[in-house]
């Protein structure tokens, strides 16, 4: 009796290792630590990057210092997963409440399957308007 528990537990131990990451977790833990270098090889080569009011779109290579700056002005302190779309393995969407210390920001994620990889292909960076 006690190797079928001694099994059990080793199997419930085991479990969290097979289960893979979710891409979006990945984002949200990278994001809470403002770590953009991590977070820039998840981008698309066609990354579409937009932060705050700025009307332009920003492409891969100008994107990581005008994050460098956000995160710099605005310390993360929380992030909080408010919806998901996982319905299709190719493309994954979703919206993340980031609490820093000048505010509330939405951040929403669009991700795309490349070379079996999902890649951020947009992210859009917002003022959080509602509370």
């Amino acid at each position: 009796m006690k190797i079928i528990y001694l099994h059990s537990m080793i199997l419930l131990f085991l479990l969290p290792l097979v289960v893979k990451a979710d891409p979006i977790d990945n984002i949200m833990h990278m994001l809470k630590q403002g770590n953009t270098q991590e977070l820039s090889k998840l981008f698309s080569d066609n990354v579409e990057v937009t932060v705050l009011n700025d009307d332009n779109s920003l492409d891969k290579t100008t994107s990581i210092p005008a994050l460098d700056k956000f995160f710099a002005d605005n310390k993360p302190k929380s992030v909080k997963l408010f919806h998901k779309i996982d319905s299709n393995p190719n493309y994954l969407f979703g919206v993340v409440f980031l609490s820093a210390d000048k505010g509330l920001y939405r951040i929403s994620l669009t991700l795309s399957k490349h070379d079996a990889q999902m890649k951020i292909v947009e992210m859009r960076i917002e003022v959080e308007k509602t509370k």
